[in-house]
């Protein structure tokens, strides 16, 4: 690949995609120049490569070398992701947004060796190219390995840079088996089919490329023998030499893919720093949101920030629910770049970065539109989202919490954070079912004001407790129906930061009332003003 990354960049094309050998594209004519070469991937002519000093004598035209580039590039972003480009004659262009449809991403995506399409970045989600408009629209069936084997037809609309489009693929590197997506064993994609690395050679260069390649944080350690179990597919790279400073483990020098002498009982693995973490806010679970990315850690911009962007970067931490969403560098200024705006997140995305609306990086958004997020640090198991066995997190493990001394006090404050109403009921038991894993060794000793447990003071546990001391909690819901005449009919009021506030009726439906209190009895109407 490194060799074929030459090829490419000498011809003007885009990445290379694939390195072929056994005369894939047919068996030429002639000499057979050249043979063992030694490319760093960084040159501008393949003549400049090193040559192993081999006779040629010993290849035959059974062996000839074949290479695909991309005709298609994705700009500003990173490898996967980006404002779409395309590659006509020696110039490329930019692609315009008219009936651009998910056959095309599909094919866009597969022939840069990214993963699947993940969306679509409309126009104003990416920075304005400075090159020509691209005068033809793509017409793929969606199984083409490349652009250039789908239909096209003339351009019927005119476009300009406003319509650009950008679109975001998934890696085509992965970890697999890990606490988080930036730890776990080496998995990369190749021709439609995920296959695992050998550990041969394997090292901290390596290790560095693979992080960066996933937007994580420095390498912290490259593993061995299979540390996060065996895979089960192909076996795509061996003897691997990165120089650290790759763009992709694929540009890494390597045995031809699938070529190894390897079994899966050595399969690579790699433990990355997180790419997110949230910074003055008291708790890890709590703070302004900062990202990774380049080597630089940056903060995030409050344009469009909301609770779902929140619930994904709870996720993506290992916390519990998202409480809330805040914005206006409510957790202090932050400094580096601003790197992220958010666009439209879901809120079951896996990384806080697949939302990213556009590119990386903003000139329009500074520190005073740093974005913060408020995830819970306690959860409660059980039926609902208000009752249930109390549970804390202990850095990155849940565990259970004891009912030695466990006042009202930390029950007005465990209800608090987990946004419910006041306390109802304190008990020991298994009514939610005995908990599992590590019991906590540490007591709350609230003063029932904090906004957090982690705010609380606590000792170190005085007995030795079981999971036949779990304390379980039952708090008020933190959605209610107010003069209605019943707790089951009324004016719609949830619960946020403390206070009591009401909903608005737009958009109202019988999907959002199945919802309110995960009522299991007939819904007979949604009414929008009669009720006081």
């Amino acid at each position: 690949m490194k060799a074929a990354a030459v090829v490419c960049r000498e011809v003007g094309c885009g990445e290379a995609v694939d390195a072929l050998g056994e005369a894939s594209f047919g068996q030429g004519s002639g000499p057979i120049w050249m043979r063992n070469l030694e490319c760093s991937g960084f040159e501008s002519s393949l003549k400049k490569c090193g040559l192993s000093g081999s006779s040629v004598d010993k290849c035959n035209h059974k062996e000839d070398a074949g290479v695909i580039c991309s005709e298609v590039r994705l700009v500003g972003g990173s490898r996967c992701s980006g404002r779409v480009e395309v590659l006509h004659g020696k110039t490329w262009f930019s692609v315009c947004n008219a009936d651009f449809d998910k056959q095309d991403f599909e094919v866009m995506c597969r022939e840069l060796g990214c993963g699947p399409p993940v969306k679509m970045l409309g126009a104003g989600a990416v920075r304005r190219g400075n090159s020509q408009v691209w005068r033809e629209q793509l017409q793929c069936r969606g199984t083409e390995s490349q652009i250039h084997f789908c239909p096209k037809s003339t351009l019927r609309h005119s476009c300009s840079h406003d319509s650009e489009v950008g679109l975001v693929c998934a890696d085509s590197v992965r970890l697999v088996n890990g606490s988080s997506h930036c730890a776990g064993r080496v998995e990369v994609l190749h021709r439609g089919e995920w296959g695992t690395v050998c550990d041969d050679n394997w090292n901290m260069k390596a290790a560095a490329v693979v992080c960066g390649e996933l937007g994580c944080g420095e390498a912290v350690d490259a593993l061995h023998h299979s540390h996060f179990g065996a895979g089960s597919d192909s076996i795509w790279m061996d003897d691997v030499s990165c120089t650290g400073s790759e763009s992709t483990l694929k540009n890494c020098g390597s045995a031809e893919f699938s070529i190894n002498d390897c079994d899966h009982m050595k399969d690579a693995g790699v433990i990355c720093s997180e790419s997110l973490k949230l910074v003055d806010g008291g708790s890890r679970c709590a703070g302004r949101v900062e990202v990774f990315y380049r080597g630089q850690w940056g903060t995030v911009c409050d344009d469009g920030w909301n609770m779902k962007a929140a619930a994904v970067v709870c996720k993506e931490l290992g916390c519990s629910e998202a409480i809330d969403a805040l914005s206006d560098a409510h957790f202090g200024l932050g400094t580096g770049p601003v790197w992220m705006v958010v666009g439209d997140c879901s809120g079951d995305e896996e990384t806080l970065k697949s939302c990213l609306s556009g590119e990386w990086g903003t000139d329009y958004c500074s520190h005073k539109d740093d974005a913060g997020v408020v995830c819970s640090g306690v959860r409660l198991v059980g039926v609902s989202h208000c009752s249930g066995r109390i549970e804390v997190l202990n850095g990155k493990t849940w565990a259970t919490v004891c009912n030695d001394d466990f006042s009202q006090q930390d029950a007005e404050v465990v209800c608090r954070e987990v946004n419910c109403g006041p306390p109802i009921k304190v008990q020991r038991g298994d009514a939610f079912g005995r908990g599992v894993g590590i019991v906590w060794k540490k007591k709350l000793q609230c003063r029932g004001t904090e906004s957090h447990i982690h705010f609380c003071p606590t000792s170190p546990l005085e007995h030795n407790c079981s999971h036949s001391n779990d304390v379980e909690l039952e708090c008020a819901a933190g959605v209610r129906l107010v003069d209605g005449g019943s707790r089951c009919a009324g004016r719609l009021e949830i619960l946020h930061r403390g206070r009591w506030g009401a909903v608005c009726e737009v958009n109202r439906n019988m999907r959002v009332a199945e919802v309110d209190q995960g009522l299991s009895g007939k819904i007979y109407t949604v009414q929008d003003q009669s009720l006081p």
